[in-house]
């Protein structure tokens, strides 16, 4: 099997020195390409088309956040970061791995084995989501950051959730619906179904039918959503 492809994107040249000399032991690895900042590491990923990409986050200009957004590569991320395990919450849904700087050999070991066998990361308690922070997502097209405040509804799919976000895009993520409940901020989302949580600074209007039973219309969403009517007090309470 030929070795994965890999770029190193950190604007430090001795950082990505020290990373090229560890990623050395690891033949299953080829760096193909580095960038110390996202124009050139969206220039590289487009010419060399990396398999992997280890990614700084704090970056002068632009951070390792607009490299994601803007990128249309389909590569796996490991991130490679300063920020403490509370700073990275918004990582924990769908990132590979990522790695605390300084980076150690038997961290960047653990890294690479859970890369080239896909075992994913140990699960463990993820902590509540703010109303400003960021969620990691990832589909066939590419992967990036989406705002918490940018979603407008979820949607239980069998063991997946649908998320839709306000510019019209919808993503797969393998969480159930009690997760998203749990972890997202009670002021500002709340559950009008056991398979719909919705944003409630998306709800537009409640919408009577027949029966004396309701639907919601969410801001710039053709398709309402159905409330059911044990939870409809409660939504009515909040939109007061």
């Amino acid at each position: 099997m030929p070795p994965l492809s890999v770029m190193l994107v950190d604007d430090e040249r001795l950082a990505r020195s020290q990373l090229r000399a560890q990623l050395a032991h690891f033949p299953e690895l080829e760096i193909v390409a580095e960038a110390d900042g996202v124009p050139e590491a969206l220039e590289a990923a487009a010419k060399f088309q990396p398999e992997v990409v280890f990614l700084d986050i704090q970056m002068p200009g632009q951070t390792g956040f607009d490299f994601l957004d803007q990128s249309a590569g389909n590569f796996k991320i490991i991130f490679v970061t300063a920020f403490d395990r509370f700073a990275l919450r918004a990582f924990e849904v769908n990132a590979l791995d990522y790695l605390m700087k300084p980076v150690t050999l038997s961290r960047l070991t653990a890294a690479v084995h859970r890369l080239t066998t896909l075992e994913p990361r140990p699960r463990h308690k993820l902590k509540a989501l703010d109303y400003s922070d960021y969620l990691f997502v990832s589909d066939a097209t590419g992967a990036r950051f989406i705002k918490i405040q940018a979603i407008k509804s979820i949607v239980a799919s069998g063991p997946y959730s649908e998320i839709f976000t306000s510019d019209g895009r919808k993503w797969m993520l393998l969480t159930p619906i009690k997760n998203w409940e749990d972890r997202l901020p009670g002021a500002r989302f709340i559950r009008i179904h056991r398979s719909c949580i919705v944003n409630l600074d998306c709800v537009e209007r409640l919408e009577p039918l027949a029966n004396n039973s309701y639907q919601v219309v969410l801001r710039d969403q053709a398709a309402p959503l159905p409330i059911s009517r044990r939870y409809l007090l409660a939504l009515k309470n909040r939109l007061r």
